[in-house]
C-alpha cells in the first residue's frame, strides 16, 4: 500500500465517521422491499451538478451492476445503472464506500442502501472537488456474473477543448449545471463513477512510485518535442490529460514502468474516479500494456574554449544520507549530460545530516561527496562557494536547511572572493576599476527582505572568465504549495503562492538594476528554480525594465519545459541574462522529468556565451 493510498484510507474513514459535516437537507427516501429496486436511481443521486441533490438522504435499494472493486486504500466498489436517463449531465455510476474490504464481485447485480454523501479529498476546506458516494451501505446481491454496462469510450472528439467554466461569485463551480459538451471538467464530472475506456494513448507523465501514470486522449494537443504535453499558458491546461491507476493490488500485479513518449496500448477500462493528486482518473479494472519507445536522456554539447558555460540544477534535497547511487547519477549527469559546465548553480543542497533537525546548518560534507563523485565520473575537481543559512529559516524539508550553492571549475573560472557575506548580510554593488563589483562575494541578495521569509535567499557570486567579470545570481523562489489545483472546484484557481514570488522577483530585479546602474554593460546571469512559468507575472516582474530577458524564449515552444507535473510539461527553472550578454546558446537538457527513473525531478539547463 502506498503512502497516498494510506492517506486516502485514513481521510475517507474520517469522512465517514464525521459525515454529518457533509449533510444538508437530510430526509428519508422511500425505498421498497429488499430484493426489489427502489424508486431512487443512480442518476437521481448524482444529479446534474457536482453535488448530489439528495446529499444527506438515506436511500434504499439503489440498483446497479458492480463495475469495480477496490480492496486497498479507500475500500469500496462502483455500481452503474442498467436504466440510464437521457440527460448527458447526470452520471450513471456511483462509488459505495465500505471502509472494510468489500465482499461483492465485478458483475454482481446489487441493491444498495445507505447515506448519500460528498467526500472531499484533502479535507472539507480544500479546493478539491467532491466524490458523490453512498456510505454505511447495506448491500443485497441479486445475481452474479452479469455483463457489465458498455463503457463510455473516451477519445479526442469527446473531450471539449475548453477546460472549465468560470466560477460563481464565490469562485466555485459546484452549483453550476454541468455542460459536458462545452467544458472538459464538466465532461469528466458527468462520467464520475462510470465505466469508461480509452484505447492506445501516449504517455505524457512518467509512472511514479505511487503507481500512476498520465496519458493524453488528445494526441495533437500541444505536443512537446519528445512526446509530452506542453503547458504553455494559463488558458491551455491540456484538457486531454488523464491519470491512470490500477484496481489490481500491487502485490498481485506490479504497475508498469513508463516514460514520456511511451504508448499505453490496447484497452484500459474501469470506473472514472477523482482524487486530490491530479483530479479525474481511470481506476483500471483492465490495464493496457506499455509499449516502450526508448526515450533517451539528452546530452548537451561541450562549451568551446572561449565560451563560458553556466548551468543550474535542482538536485532535490541532496544530503550525505542519500544513497551513493544518487550522487553518482547526479555526477554523471553533470559530467556527461551537461558536459562539465564551468559554473553550476545548485538548488536544494541540504545540510550535513539532511532532514535530522538538530541545529546543523553546514553542508560541506554534502558538497564534498558530490564533488568527489563528479571527479570520479571523469569531471573536473570542482570547488564550491556558498553561505550557510540560519537554522530552519529558509523553508524546505524541516531540518534540511536547503540552500543555493555554486560549483566552479578553477581551471577555467576564477572565483572573485570578497569576504563578509553571511546569512543575514546583504551583498551590495560598487564600482571597481570602472566595473560593477560585489561588496561580498559570495553574498546574499537582500536577505532581510520579508520576501524571503521561510524561503531560500538568492546567492550572488562574482567570477572572472578569461579576465572578464561575470556576476551570477542563484535562486530558488517560493514553491507553489497552497495554490488551488487546475482540476479543483474554484475556477479560475487562485495561485496564492505567487504573491511571494512577485516580491522575490522584484527584489532580484532591483538588485540587477543596481548592478546595471553602476555598469550598463555588466554581464549578469540570473538562474535557478524560479518555481514559475515563462509566461507568468513572476517572469514579467523579473524582466521589468528590460534588465533581464529569459533565455527560454530562445527555444521552440515545444521544447520549453523543465518539469512534468500531472501530465503537463512546464517551465519552472529559468535562466535570465542582462543586456550585456547579447548572444548566447541555451539548452534545457531533458534528463530527469520525463523518466520514471529520475536522479531529480527537475531537468538542468545550461547557458553558453562569450563574455
Amino acid at each position: 500500500m502506498t503512502t497516498r493510498h494510506t492517506a486516502a484510507l485514513c481521510a475517507l474513514t474520517a469522512a465517514a465517521l464525521t459525515s454529518t459535516l457533509l449533510i444538508v437537507n437530510a430526509q428519508a427516501a422511500v425505498g421498497s422491499d429488499t430484493g426489489t429496486a427502489g424508486e431512487v436511481r443512480i442518476h437521481d443521486i448524482q444529479g446534474d451538478t457536482r453535488t448530489s441533490p439528495l446529499l444527506g438522504t438515506t436511500v434504499k435499494d439503489v440498483a446497479g451492476i458492480v463495475t469495480g472493486v477496490r480492496t486497498y486504500g479507500s475500500r469500496g466498489f462502483w455500481i452503474q445503472s442498467e436504466q440510464p436517463d437521457d440527460d448527458p449531465a447526470t452520471s450513471e455510476g456511483l462509488f459505495v464506500f465500505t471502509s472494510s474490504a468489500p465482499t461483492v464481485k465485478v458483475g454482481d447485480s446489487v441493491l444498495v442502501g445507505g447515506t448519500v454523501g460528498e467526500y472531499r479529498p484533502g479535507g472539507l476546506n480544500s479546493a478539491n472537488q467532491t466524490i458523490t458516494q453512498i456510505s454505511r451501505p447495506q448491500v443485497t446481491v441479486v445475481s452474479s456474473g452479469n455483463p457489465l454496462p458498455e463503457p463510455v469510450v473516451i477519445d479526442a472528439d469527446k473531450v471539449p477543448d475548453r477546460y472549465a467554466p468560470k466560477g460563481d461569485e464565490a469562485g466555485t463551480i459546484e452549483g453550476r449545471r454541468l455542460q459536458p459538451h462545452r467544458y472538459a471538467l464538466d465532461f469528466w464530472e458527468s462520467l464520475e463513477g462510470m465505466n469508461v475506456r480509452i484505447g492506445d494513448s501516449r504517455v505524457i507523465g512518467p509512472s511514479t512510485p505511487y503507481a500512476e501514470l498520465w496519458v493524453t486522449v488528445k494526441p495533437k494537443e500541444n505536443p512537446s518535442a519528445r512526446g509530452g504535453a506542453v503547458y504553455g499558458s494559463y488558458d491551455s491546461p491540456n484538457s486531454g490529460r488523464l491519470k491512470i491507476e490500477s484496481l489490481t493490488p500491487l502485490a498481485q500485479q506490479p504497475f508498469p514502468t513508463a516514460d514520456v513518449g511511451d504508448v499505453l496500448r490496447g484497452r484500459t477500462e474501469g470506473p472514472l474516479d477523482y482524487d486530490e493528486f491530479g483530479g479525474y482518473h481511470i481506476v483500471a479494472r483492465e490495464l493496457g500494456t506499455v509499449e516502450r519507445r526508448g526515450l533517451e536522456p539528452e546530452r548537451t554539447r561541450p562549451q568551446r574554449a572561449k565560451e563560458l558555460a553556466v548551468a543550474t540544477y535542482n538536485v532535490e534535497n541532496l544530503h550525505p544520507g542519500n544513497p551513493q547511487s544518487k550522487f553518482d547519477r547526479l555526477a554523471e549527469g553533470i559530467v556527461n549530460s551537461l558536459a562539465s559546465p564551468d559554473i553550476v548553480a545548485l538548488e536544494e543542497i541540504q545540510d550535513n545530516n539532511g532532514p535530522k533537525d538538530d541545529g546543523t546548518v553546514a553542508a560541506d560534507q554534502t558538497l564534498r561527496k558530490l564533488t568527489d563523485a563528479i571527479a570520479a565520473a571523469g569531471g573536473p575537481r570542482y570547488e564550491w562557494r556558498g553561505i550557510d543559512p540560519q537554522d530552519k529559516m529558509d523553508g524546505g524539508q524541516p531540518g534540511g536547511n536547503i540552500r543555493n550553492v555554486f560549483l566552479f571549475n578553477p581551471r577555467r573560472v576564477a572565483a572573485t572572493d570578497r569576504p563578509g557575506g553571511d546569512a543575514t548580510t546583504a551583498t551590495g554593488v560598487v564600482k571597481l576599476r570602472g566595473k560593477a563589483a560585489l561588496t561580498h562575494s559570495p553574498g546574499r541578495v537582500d536577505p532581510g527582505n520579508a520576501a524571503w521569509n521561510n524561503s531560500r535567499k538568492p546567492l550572488a557570486m562574482e567570477f572572472a572568465f578569461r579576465g572578464k567579470p561575470v556576476i551570477v545570481v542563484a535562486n530558488h523562489f517560493n514553491s507553489k504549495g497552497g495554490d488551488q489545483p487546475l482540476h479543483g472546484r474554484f475556477q479560475p484557481p487562485n495561485r496564492s503562492s505567487e504573491t511571494q514570488r512577485h516580491l522575490q522577483a522584484t527584489a532580484v530585479n532591483t538588485f540587477v538594476k543596481d548592478v546595471l546602474s553602476v555598469e550598463r554593460k555588466a554581464r549578469v546571469v540570473v538562474l535557478g528554480d524560479i518555481n514559475d512559468f515563462e509566461f507568468s507575472e513572476t517572469t514579467k516582474t523579473l524582466t521589468a525594465g528590460g534588465v533581464l530577458r529569459s533565455a527560454v524564449f530562445s527555444l521552440p515552444k515545444n521544447d520549453r519545459y523543465t518539469y512534468v507535473f500531472q501530465g503537463n510539461s512546464q517551465v519552472l527553472d529559468q535562466t535570465l541574462v542582462s543586456p550585456g550578454i547579447k548572444r548566447f546558446d541555451y539548452d534545457i537538457v531533458h534528463t530527469n522529468a520525463e523518466f520514471a527513473d529520475q536522479a531529480s525531478d527537475h531537468d538542468p539547463q545550461i547557458l553558453r556565451f562569450v563574455p
